[in-house]
């Protein structure tokens, strides 16, 4: 059996945890995803920050988990929020509208179509 394409480090704080995903969230590594989020949740921890600056592909499946630990940490009363996605990733959360599943909207800036000088504020 392949070993998972994606690494899930966790570091604890004493109510919120900083959950960092690195490689592919896809149909055979959602799993991982889904029972590290839920962990969180049953071991007490109130926030839950996922960075997903390093993951390189998400699907559906990986949309799935996130979607589906939102709801757990809703009908729980906690809080889970998405951190730095990469843009495509991004653009998926917002076509999909799952956009509340991220915390900072603001950091995810779409590609400036107009020339460098005029995005400067050149005339």
């Amino acid at each position: 059996m392949p070993l998972p394409r994606l690494n899930v480090n966790r570091h604890d704080h004493p109510t919120c945890a900083l959950v960092t995903l690195a490689g592919e969230v896809d149909l055979a590594t959602a799993p991982l995803v889904r029972v590290a989020l839920a962990e969180c949740m049953h071991d007490g921890i109130r926030t839950t920050d996922v960075d997903l600056t390093e993951v390189t592909f998400c699907d559906a499946s990986g949309l799935n988990a996130f979607l589906a630990a939102s709801e757990l940490a809703t009908e729980a009363g906690t809080i889970l929020r998405l951190h730095h996605p990469p843009p495509i990733m991004a653009r998926i959360i917002e076509i999909t509208g799952s956009g509340f599943l991220l915390h900072e909207l603001h950091t995810v800036r779409p590609p400036s179509s107009r020339p460098p000088a005029l995005a400067r504020g050149a005339p």
